[in-house]
């Protein structure tokens, strides 16, 4: 079913493995499909707890765009942004669950854009990223000009949109850019010890608290007060809020299942 990436969904976690290591992952628009189409199905699946999203070998997580595929295309910069890049961000950004980001090597460009679009990023420290965008010419898209701001403040957005210069690691951590930085050889663990989380975590409550955080970046205290109440109304119906009162008055572990 896909050609570019490696998909394994099982045992509550979805697996989005991007496989374009001859060019270091680079987002080519038959690859943008296969992401958005994989996010789509783990969305659509009710025993998906949790994705990860990650990239084959230890050199890159991803290039950047793939200018050659882009321009074989025949679309211009706009309709490669509107049918292929802003989809596939909406659907990581819309998926009423976690999204994992495991950055196995450097995010460049639109790589970095798709690393950010992630809820949570657990990077192995000898990496980088880069808005690499300025260094050709171009401003960052792929959601990057909505996250960045949000994450790191806008001074330091401009500072790092317009050099393009590289951001270890250690340093994104520092400055709120990624949550995890860990040495390379526990990055396997580590990432799994956050999908093990995830994947045991009351995920409808996870959802809904993503849903009310990206409504927040463009609302106000009504607006989400509102949100607020609405969702805590949908939670408290839930078969998780019960287990969770129950253990917490039980003195015990919650056996949350996501319902």
């Amino acid at each position: 079913m896909y050609q570019n990436l490696i998909f394994d969904n099982r045992d509550g976690v979805a697996r989005i493995t991007l496989n374009r290591p001859d060019v270091f992952h680079a987002l080519s628009p038959a690859l943008i499909a296969e992401i958005t189409s994989a996010i789509q199905t783990a969305a659509n699946d009710d025993t998906v707890r949790v994705v990860l999203l990650t990239a084959t070998g230890e050199k890159a997580f991803c290039s950047g765009a793939d200018l050659k595929e882009a321009n074989a295309s025949g679309k211009s910069a706009g309709e490669i942004l509107r049918d292929y890049y802003e989809p596939m961000i909406t659907a990581i950004r819309d998926i009423p669950k976690p999204v994992l980001c495991r950055m196995n090597g450097l995010a460049v460009g639109a790589g970095c854009s798709l690393a950010l679009a992630c809820d949570v990023i657990i990077a192995a420290d000898d990496t980088y990223l880069s808005l690499l965008f300025v260094q050709i010419g171009l401003m960052p898209d792929a959601g990057a000009t909505f996250m960045l701001p949000r994450l790191v403040g806008m001074a330091r957005a401009f500072e790092l949109a317009s050099t393009g210069r590289r951001i270890p690691a250690a340093e994104a951590r520092q400055m709120g850019l990624i949550a995890h930085s860990v040495a390379r050889e526990a990055l396997e663990d580590e990432t799994e010890k956050l999908i093990a989380y995830y994947r045991h975590a009351p995920t409808q409550a996870i959802g809904a608290m993503k849903h009310a955080f990206n409504q927040s970046m463009h609302s106000n205290l009504p607006q989400m007060l509102e949100n607020e109440r609405e969702s805590q109304e949908m939670l408290f119906g839930t078969r998780d809020v019960r287990e969770g009162i129950a253990a917490f008055l039980q003195k015990r572990k919650p056996d949350f299942q996501g319902s």
